[in-house]
């Protein structure tokens, strides 16, 4: 018998919701596949959900307070002094 055969198998579960049929990796309970293999899964600390502080109410009401200034000075200065710049930036 081969010794292959012998070895305990990867106790994941499949698309099928069957057991995968591959070996495991020694001392642990997953294949290569599923996540046995060393470095294998997830980076530590969560990567995805650091903060940039775009939408931070402190952010928020700064962009509006320049938004008034803006408004403020749109209004007191004639329109040729305006030019429009990359979108959504506006200088006078």
């Amino acid at each position: 018998m081969n010794l292959m055969n012998l070895a305990p198998r990867c106790l994941a579960k499949t698309r099928r919701a069957t057991l995968c049929q591959s070996p495991a990796i020694r001392g642990k309970k997953r294949c290569r596949l599923h996540g046995g293999a060393k470095g294998s899964g997830a980076p530590k600390g969560n990567q995805n959900a650091l903060k940039h502080g775009e939408y931070s109410a402190k952010t928020k009401a700064n962009e509006k307070r320049r938004q008034r200034r803006f408004l403020k000075r749109l209004r007191e200065s004639p329109k040729e002094n305006v030019f429009f710049l990359s979108g959504r930036h506006w200088i006078i």
